[in-house]
């Protein structure tokens, strides 16, 4: 047997977002059932370069695989991405490498395909207001995956960097994107907020009632980016609990003692899978995401399969 090996741009050529979304919402629906195992991910903080690494390993629609990724804020200033990775997809059954394959355009996919998915349970369904809290590369794919489930009227962006909005506006020269106060951004019926701030900067009081956030930024210890009394008054949903209270949007408010764990009132697996209802009238909802290795894993499987059927990668030995 061979292991099929797919470069950053053989990932290029196949993937989607109509894809992707199919793969994350039955992730999540088979994590919600009980029919998938994904230990917690394992971080190893490294302080002293300003970056962390973590691992991440799941089985997931009768495939198995692990993550391995880093997260370095400062990168774009070296012109590499903040967020670079690798991932193994094994066979369940015997434990051989079906591939190696790049896993960072996968990262920024999956991670916009769940707040898709959130966003559809989530979200008003006449939602035509989009409000995006930072301009970089998950905000694209925020975007990207709304665009499936909404017809957006109007799609306003608010960054610390001028250049980072212009950017965004020429990848999306047909959409009707303009640059916003960060007031303007959170008042939207849908918010996306992809910042790396340590402190929370959405208001309140600039959130509509009926509005859906999808709270994608904070994914390690002491990253925050919204008011703690938005989850207070909100039907709050993560992706998985333990990862959430640990280094969600979440964790700096519970430690702080502003939100009980208890208030969690569902993960987007329980919703997806029907056990529990998503939205009810007009009740603000946030969906807290930290980013779940099963989502990786169906993706990847996903990808797997088209790249055979396709002929895209390179097949070598691994297991001798």
């Amino acid at each position: 047997m061979k292991t099929r090996l797919l470069t950053v741009s053989d990932i290029s050529k196949i993937i989607d977002m109509a894809d992707v979304l199919k793969a994350v919402e039955t992730a999540f629906r088979e994590y919600g059932l009980g029919q998938a195992e994904m230990p917690p991910k394992i971080y190893l903080d490294l302080r002293q370069y300003n970056g962390d690494f973590r691992a991440m390993p799941a089985f997931v629609e009768n495939s198995a695989g692990l993550k391995w990724v880093s997260v370095y804020p400062d990168n774009p200033d070296k012109g590499l991405p903040t967020v670079m990775a690798m991932l193994i997809l094994n066979d369940p059954k015997t434990g051989f490498p079906l591939a190696i394959m790049d896993a960072t355009r996968i990262t920024s996919f999956r991670t916009g395909a769940a707040g898709g998915v959130a966003a559809k349970y989530l979200a008003r369904p006449d939602s035509n207001t989009l409000g995006l809290v930072g301009a970089g590369a998950q905000a694209k794919t925020q975007l990207l995956a709304l665009l499936e489930n909404f017809e957006l009227s109007s799609i306003h962006v608010w960054s610390l960097r001028d250049d980072e909005i212009e950017g965004f506006k020429n990848n999306f020269k047909d959409l009707p994107i303009e640059k916003a106060s960060l007031e303007e951004a959170a008042g939207c019926d849908i918010v996306c907020t992809t910042t790396p701030a340590r402190g929370f900067i959405v208001k309140k009081e600039w959130i509509k009632p009926g509005a859906h956030i999808n709270a994608i930024g904070a994914d390690a210890p002491g990253k925050q980016e919204l008011d703690p009394q938005i989850l207070n008054e909100a039907k709050v949903v993560v992706d998985d609990i333990a990862q959430a209270r640990h280094s969600g949007e979440i964790n700096v408010a519970i430690k702080e003692g502003l939100f009980p764990v208890n208030d969690i009132y569902a993960t987007l697996g329980e919703i997806v899978a029907g056990k529990k209802a998503g939205r009810v009238d007009d009740e603000i909802t946030v969906f807290d995401s930290t980013g779940l290795a099963i989502q990786d894993i169906a993706t990847a499987r996903m990808l797997f399969e088209k790249a055979k059927q396709n002929n895209i990668g390179h097949d070598f030995d691994v297991v001798g």
